[in-house]
C-alpha cells in the first residue's frame, strides 16, 4: 500500500474528490484552508487580505496497483490547471490498522 499525500488550490476540491472516485478510492481524509507557497512558481496561498486564496491537502492510502494510474492523472490535471498549484507525493505504507 501506498499513502498519496495532494496539496492544491480549495477551489478544486470537488475535482479531485472525483478524481480518486474514478480510480476506485473512496478513503481519505482532508484538511481544509491550509497556506503555503510553491517551491518554484505561483502565488503564495496565505487566506491574507494580499494573497486571499488557501490551499487544502488530501491524504490516501491506495493499492500499489491503483498508484501509477492515480498520480498519471493527477500529472495530467496538474498540466491542464496550472493555476490549480498541484503537488502530489507518494509515500510508502509500513502498516495500517
Amino acid at each position: 500500500m501506498k499513502a498519496v499525500f495532494i496539496v492544491y488550490n480549495q477551489a478544486y476540491n470537488q475535482e479531485l474528490v472525483e478524481l480518486l472516485g474514478r480510480h476506485g478510492q473512496r478513503g481519505y481524509t482532508v484538511w481544509q484552508e491550509i497556506g503555503g507557497r510553491g517551491s518554484e512558481t505561483g502565488d503564495p496561498h496565505l487566506g491574507s487580505h494580499a494573497w486571499p486564496t488557501q490551499n487544502h491537502a488530501l491524504f490516501t492510502v491506495v493499492d500499489n496497483d491503483l498508484v501509477e494510474g492515480l498520480m498519471e492523472e493527477l500529472r495530467s490535471t496538474d498540466r491542464d490547471n496550472p493555476k490549480l498549484g498541484l503537488r502530489a507525493w507518494v509515500l510508502p505504507v509500513e502498516e495500517a490498522l
